[in-house]
């Protein structure tokens, strides 16, 4: 129920995204910071899991690009949010191959030793992270499900929408993000519930940073 609520406020703010981009791309340069307000807490949560404390600069480096193709972009709302994260993604790789490391790692069993007992539900647990806490902790995840995760929750995209950014099949993601929001919630010690709680409860302390 949960995710189909996120579903829902996400299709509404893809609408106005649209509207925005459309009017920007008229020339109206205070819609162009409209649609920059709505897409850049997603897209900076979905840097920081990746190169953590350098998202800022890519994000940075990520928009110079969008804003110098922005002409070239064909699309709705959620088109445009796929666009951008695939141009931040490039960015990010980029970046991480300059500096010649991967992915960081985030949580550890240490890390995770003073958040509350199992015995807390799996919302509770899980929404006492902080936005910060939570994206280490996804940082800490294979990389293929780091990314679905943050894609899928933190930039809000669909599974075919992720599966174009990633260069994989909706399937592959999905299957990935799930892995993925299960193992986040077990790493805080919480199980025992259906698999579909767990995640619903992991995506909404994620979306906490759109």
């Amino acid at each position: 129920m949960g995710q189909v609520r996120q579903t829902r406020r996400g299709q509404a703010r893809d609408g106005e995204l649209g509207a925005a981009v459309a009017r920007a791309q008229d020339g109206d340069e205070t819609a162009f910071a409209v649609a920059y307000r709505i897409v850049q807490p997603g897209l900076l949560g979905y840097l920081r899991g990746i190169v953590g404390d350098d998202a800022e600069d890519v994000a940075s480096d990520a928009w110079l690009e969008i804003a110098r193709n922005f002409g070239r972009f064909k699309g709705d709302g959620a088109g445009f949010r796929g666009w951008t994260a695939t141009i931040a993604r490039h960015r990010a790789l980029d970046h991480l191959r300059r500096q010649r490391v991967r992915p960081r790692a985030g949580g550890t069993e240490q890390d995770v030793l003073h958040l509350p007992s199992p015995h807390s539900t799996h919302e509770q647990a899980l929404e006492s992270l902080s936005t910060e806490r939570a994206l280490e902790l996804v940082r800490g995840l294979p990389q293929d499900q780091a990314e679905a995760v943050l894609l899928r929750v933190v930039v809000g995209l669909d599974g075919p929408a992720a599966a174009r950014v990633l260069g994989k099949r909706p399937g592959a993601v999905r299957t990935a993000a799930h892995r993925g929001l299960k193992r986040l919630a077990h790493q805080l010690g919480i199980g025992g519930e259906g698999d579909e709680e767990v995640t619903d409860a992991a995506s909404r302390t994620l979306g906490k940073s759109r």
